[in-house]
């Protein structure tokens, strides 16, 4: 199945969000839908932090995934983080991802990023796969941290 991937536009709101509202449900993660959406439409109008894009066609797209966008001195110019990224249930297992995060880095290094990066739950094997098919390392020695603001 090949993943075709389009750059999310606000017109794909609906969809998106019902997308990301069935992933936040598989993953545990409460946050009231206007949240939700205050979280994803500055990604649908260009900004220069990230970008959304569904996998498969637009009108009824299979998943998404959401890169955003830093700067990092150490990893010399502008990285991305994925920051999501989801499959519908009913089409999982069949290579989707896989392709998704092999493309996308390609694309996302042709223009200019540096280094590409991820979240996996130190649980998570299935994901962990994934992402080690995918071409990503764990770093040795480092923890990712957050404090809320």
């Amino acid at each position: 199945m090949s993943a075709v991937l389009t750059l999310a536009t606000p017109e794909h709101f609906d969809r998106l969000d019902a997308l990301v509202a069935a992933f936040h449900a598989e993953e545990g993660i409460d946050l009231a839908p206007d949240a939700r959406a205050a979280g994803i439409q500055p990604l649908l109008g260009g900004i220069p932090h990230g970008a959304v894009y569904l996998i498969g066609p637009p009108r009824a797209p299979i998943g998404y995934v959401v890169v955003t966008f830093g700067w990092s001195i150490e990893f010399g110019g502008m990285d991305g983080f994925v920051d999501e990224i989801f499959i519908r249930p009913g089409v999982r297992g069949r290579g989707i991802a896989t392709e998704v995060l092999l493309s996308l880095p390609r694309a996302l290094g042709e223009a200019g990023v540096k280094a590409l990066h991820l979240e996996v739950g130190a649980d998570n094997v299935t994901a962990q796969r994934l992402y080690t098919r995918a071409g990503f390392k764990l770093r040795d020695g480092y923890h990712l941290m957050t404090r809320m603001l």
